[in-house]
């Protein structure tokens, strides 16, 4: 590998490290927004959405200049492809974060209630998967990577175990109807924001090993 090449690259990953910790904090906030049922924050979540857009073009027109002057190959090849689709998914992941926003802002319009449902726990193990799948790509380890595609069924599990408790709920207290789909849909973006911490543990096996393991989850 070129100097110049080794230099792009890890400009890349610092990039993307930047972008995961933004998006990172951005879904933290909007989950906190909801539990606190604080408007202002939730709106501040969405004011920031802008600037992931515009590290996520920085970040592909980077990825494009490394493919057009340096041609890369092997595993250099397979980390720019890597990113490219890595990049998409951390776009996406602050696309949700604005999603659990906007619930933040109309649940905090909603009659106090108390929330029924563990969402910062469902939170905290989509954030554990999303950091471990960003280390794994930085340290290129399939190990840790394939252990991340193995915890998405748990996030799944929470997921429909809300949607039960959200319908049982329905059922006892139909005038908590708005509220509690609302609960529901934030359960959902981050069950989706699970499956895009998934999809960059993909991308990390496939960088690292050059297996594709998109239609059969690796063992851990």
């Amino acid at each position: 590998m070129s100097v110049h090449l080794q230099r792009a690259i890890e400009q890349v990953k610092k990039d993307i490290l930047a972008l995961c910790g933004i998006v990172e904090e951005q879904v933290q906030e909007a989950v906190r927004a909801l539990l606190e049922r604080d408007a202002e924050l939730a709106k501040q979540v969405e004011g920031r959405d802008e600037e992931i857009d515009r590290r996520e073009v920085d970040v592909e027109e980077d990825c494009l200049k490394i493919l057009a002057l340096h041609q890369p190959v092997a595993i250099d090849l397979r980390f720019i492809v890597s990113a490219l689709k890595i990049n998409n998914d951390l776009e996406r992941i602050g696309d949700l974060a604005v999603n659990v926003a906007r619930k933040a802002v109309a649940f905090a319009d909603e009659p106090s209630m108390e929330i029924p449902f563990d969402i910062s726990g469902m939170w905290r193990k989509t954030q554990a998967m999303l950091r471990d799948s960003i280390d794994a790509l930085v340290n290129l380890n399939g190990t840790l990577a394939a252990e991340v595609c193995a915890r998405d069924d748990e996030i799944d599990r929470i997921k429909h175990d809300i949607r039960v408790g959200v319908e049982d709920q329905i059922r006892r207290e139909p005038e908590r109807v708005r509220p509690l789909l609302r609960l529901l849909a934030v359960s959902r973006n981050l069950e989706r924001i699970a499956d895009c911490a998934t999809n960059i543990a993909e991308d990390v096996i496939y960088m690292a090993e050059g297996r594709i393991v998109r239609h059969h989850r690796p063992e851990p």
